[in-house]
C-alpha cells in the first residue's frame, strides 16, 4: 500500500489553515469535476482531491493523520504503525467500512470511523444532548487479568480563532474492569461534548486494544505463548517452568513433542465466566556446535542414530 500524501495532492504546506484547505479544495475540484473536464485521468484526479479533502478539511481526521508525521514520501511503501491513532478523540458515531469508496491508504486509517455528511451536523436545535466521542486506548494485557484503574491521556483537534488546528489535551482516570477484551468499549458517561439547554453531555466511549506483549499472543480470550525447549526435552518428555500472567507454573512436555505442538493450559487465558486458555507452541532450540565436546557429541549422533529427516525426497 502507498502513501498518500494529501498536502501535495491540494498543493498545500502543512501549515495551512482550513480556510486554505476549503479554497485549495474548491479549486482543483473546480478544475478536475468530470461534468466539466473530459480529459482522461480526470476522474481519478477529483477523486483523489475529494479524498484528501476528506482528510485535511475535517479537523480530527487531519490531526489524527498529522500525527503519522512526515517519516514518508509519496509513493512509499505504507503500513499504519500499530497503536498510531490511541489517544485521539473523535466527535460522532462509528461504522464499519465507512471509507469504502476511498483508496485503500484512507480505509487503513480512517475505515471505522463515520465519514462528515455536510452541514447537517452543525444544526443543532436549543435543547440538544451533546454529541457522543470516540477513542482508542491502549492498555496492558495484565490489566485485563486483575482489572486497574489507569490515567490515560486524549487529544481532541480544534480550529482555533486564526483558522489553524490545534490539540487541546486532557487526562482521565478509567477503571480498567478485569476481564476486558480487544475491541470492547468502555462507557465514560457525560465525557462527550456539552448539551445545550437542559439536556446532558455526551458520553465518551473508549475501544479497548492491547499493547504489544513481549511473551503472548491474543486472539479473542485466548493467549499463546512461544515455548522453547531442548531436543531431548521433546523427546523424552520434560516438566518445565513457563510464565503465566497470573504468575509461573510446572509444565509437562510429553515424550514424542514435536515443533509447533499445542499444550492447551484450560482456563489460562484471559477471565470470564468462560475463560480463554493459554496455549504453550512448542518450539524445538537446537544447542550450538561450537564446542570440541558440542561437535563430538552431533557427530556421535550422527554415527549412532537411524535418522532421515527428509525421508519424503525418497532414497
Amino acid at each position: 500500500m502507498e502513501y498518500k500524501d494529501y498536502y501535495k495532492v491540494l498543493g498545500l504546506e502543512r501549515g495551512a489553515t482550513q480556510d486554505e484547505v476549503k479554497r485549495a479544495y474548491r479549486k482543483l475540484a473546480r478544475k478536475y469535476h468530470p461534468d466539466v473536464n473530459k480529459e482522461a485521468g480526470a476522474e481519478a484526479a477529483f477523486k483523489e482531491v475529494g479524498e484528501a479533502y476528506e482528510v485535511l478539511g475535517d479537523a480530527e481526521k487531519r490531526a489524527a493523520y498529522d500525527q503519522l508525521g512526515q517519516n514518508w514520501k509519496s509513493g512509499q511503501e505504507f503500513r499504519p504503525p500499530p497503536g498510531w491513532d490511541a489517544g485521539f478523540e473523535f466527535s460522532g458515531a462509528t461504522a464499519e467500512g465507512a471509507g469504502a469508496e476511498f483508496s485503500d491508504f484512507f480505509d487503513a486509517l480512517f475505515g471505522r470511523m463515520r465519514r462528515r455528511e455536510g452541514g447537517a451536523r452543525g444544526r443543532a436545535e436549543f435543547h440538544a444532548r451533546g454529541e457522543d466521542h470516540h477513542a482508542k486506548i491502549l492498555i496492558d494485557l495484565r490489566d485485563a487479568f486483575s482489572g486497574a484503574t489507569r490515567t490515560i491521556s486524549l487529544r481532541a483537534p480544534e480550529i482555533d480563532e486564526s483558522g489553524e488546528l490545534a490539540l487541546r489535551h486532557r487526562t482521565l482516570d478509567v477503571q480498567i474492569p478485569k476481564g476486558v477484551v480487544e475491541g470492547q468499549h468502555l462507557r465514560l458517561k457525560g465525557q462527550g461534548a456539552p448539551g445545550t439547554g437542559r439536556l446532558p453531555a455526551g458520553d465518551l466511549y473508549l475501544e479497548v486494544q492491547f499493547k504489544p506483549d513481549p511473551l503472548y499472543r491474543v486472539v479473542g480470550r485466548d493467549l499463546y505463548l512461544d515455548l522453547p525447549v531442548a531436543p531431548w526435552e521433546a523427546a523424552l518428555g520434560a516438566s518445565v517452568r513457563i510464565p503465566t500472567p497470573t504468575g509461573p507454573i510446572m509444565l509437562k512436555v510429553p515424550a514424542g513433542s514435536a515443533q509447533g505442538g499445542k499444550l492447551r493450559l484450560k482456563g489460562r487465558g484471559i477471565p470470564a465466566a468462560e475463560p480463554g486458555d493459554l496455549y504453550a507452541v512448542l518450539k524445538i532450540v537446537l544447542p550450538p556446535a561450537d564446542s570440541e565436546k558440542a561437535r563430538e557429541l552431533y557427530q556421535k549422533m550422527a554415527s549412532d542414530l537411524a535418522f532421515d529427516p527428509r525421508p519424503q525426497f525418497g532414497a
